[in-house]
């Protein structure tokens, strides 16, 4: 098990899990990983940027490595001028959905993707054996702000859509995405209104953006919009609301873009890859359009797996990360909602026209614990996920796990009847709850 890493980056809270210390170390490890590195780095838009990009690229300078500092930028943005500078590695200083005391630290390879498996082991032995990098000739550090525009390029060639006639809702969760999504559909013409665009640090993702969705609901059916969007504090996820303000997630935006890709015969394999929080009812349509559903373990990291392992250009998880690969390899919000409204545009549909398949009721709740991985090892929490999922396994399924990215155990449950979807998840969050508190 990973001591640092979880399944996007390491993340904690700024000054006590995440310390300066920590940040420098992860920093100086990638010049032992790779000898003098170029490294761009960039962050979203929380108070702890500075100090924590600053003490990481100490670490950098210190063992050798050069770093290219692009400032206020989003994940999929960093992911995608790494490879156009040929940087060695891309560093992403933010806790994306989280909180404001929240920060961590992604990294990208030399390709754009999240670091294997191995390399993350490499860097995680160096900091807990205490391996530094620290030779005689330092690195040097430049400031670089042109590669906003030209990911803003990268993005508006991405559709051959004029989407002029088009009124979106833009929730940009005080995040990074805050001048980058406006400024990239006022380019293309749509009418666009703006929410939630401070970049103080000190409310991003606070009752706006992907997680809260009733925000964008509410805006989108007030200002009469055609679509609006909510992004994460590093846009790296999108959910999207249709004109009545009904909520379309990230399963519904890959089973548009699906039936859309496979209609253009551009679906490779007809297979997109979900993962196990994916909606039974969305499988059941794809199958019915002749396109397989692949499930892959949660967290988009495991998404990309599957998809290179099958070969597929398209996959994503019901929380908003959507992976578009034909044109990126990691999840980017923006590039997915402009996806979505050029479907919108050629196909001259309605979001509730394609957003046809039944959805089967699901419940998610989440339980704040100490030890999330001791609860989930509890044996008598097992029998009882065992019986419960017997009980449900004809007509529905439960999943229960770790969070990520927070100490949080989370438990989803699905089946045809709502009320025994309800019923079931609240069963075991009281057992989740009873067993956390015998440890205390």
């Amino acid at each position: 098990m990973s001591q640092y890493f979880g399944t996007d980056g390491i993340r904690g809270i700024a000054n006590d899990d995440l310390t300066l210390e920590l940040s420098s170390k992860v920093g100086n490890a990638l010049t032992i990983l790779k000898e003098k590195p170029l490294i761009v780095i960039g962050t979203d838009t929380r108070t702890s940027r500075d100090m924590l990009k600053s003490a990481f690229m100490s670490g950098v300078l210190a063992g050798g490595g050069n770093v290219v500092d692009l400032g206020i930028l989003t994940t999929p943005a960093i992911s995608y001028i790494t490879t156009l500078y040929k940087a060695d590695f891309g560093v992403v200083i933010s806790a994306s959905h989280n909180p404001p005391e929240y920060n961590g630290i992604k990294i990208f390879d030399n390709l754009g993707a999240k670091l294997n498996e191995s390399e993350r082991d490499f860097i995680e032995d160096c900091i807990s054996q205490n391996k530094t990098n620290y030779p005689q000739n330092f690195g040097c550090m430049q400031d670089d702000l042109i590669s906003h525009d030209r990911y803003i390029d990268f993005l508006a060639a991405s559709i051959d859509t004029d989407l002029s006639g088009l009124k979106v809702i833009l929730d940009c969760s005080n995040g990074a995405s805050y001048e980058i999504a406006p400024k990239l559909f006022q380019r293309l013409g749509a009418e666009v209104v703006c929410y939630n665009c401070n970049h103080t640090g000190y409310d991003i993702n606070v009752n706006c953006g992907s997680l809260h969705e009733e925000f964008l609901s509410k805006k989108t059916l007030e200002q009469k919009a055609d679509i609006g969007f909510a992004f994460d504090g590093d846009a790296d996820r999108v959910i999207a609301a249709d004109c009545e303000g009904h909520i379309i997630n990230g399963d519904s935006i890959i089973y548009i873009l699906a039936k859309y890709l496979k209609s253009c015969g551009r679906l490779k394999g007809d297979m997109v890859v979900g993962t196990h929080h994916t909606n039974m009812g969305m499988e059941m349509s794809l199958k019915e359009c002749g396109i397989t559903l692949l499930r892959a373990d949660i967290g988009d990291h495991f998404v990309a797996c599957e998809m290179e392992k099958y070969d597929c250009i398209l996959g994503g998880e019901q929380s908003g990360h959507i992976i578009l690969k034909d044109y990126a390899p990691t999840g980017d919000g923006i590039l997915a909602a402009l996806q979505l409204v050029n479907v919108l545009k050629k196909t001259k549909k309605t979001i509730k026209e394609l957003n046809d398949f039944f959805v089967y009721p699901q419940t998610n709740i989440n339980i704040q614990v100490k030890d999330k991985h001791r609860v989930l090892a509890d044996k008598f929490l097992q029998l009882e996920l065992a019986r419960i999922g017997k009980e449900i396994a004809s007509f529905g399924r439960l999943l229960v796990r770790a969070s990520g990215t927070e100490p949080k155990v989370r438990i989803m449950t699905e089946c045809m009847d709502e009320r025994i979807t309800e019923e079931k998840a609240n069963e075991i969050a009281q057992i989740v709850k009873k067993v956390s508190s015998s440890f205390n």
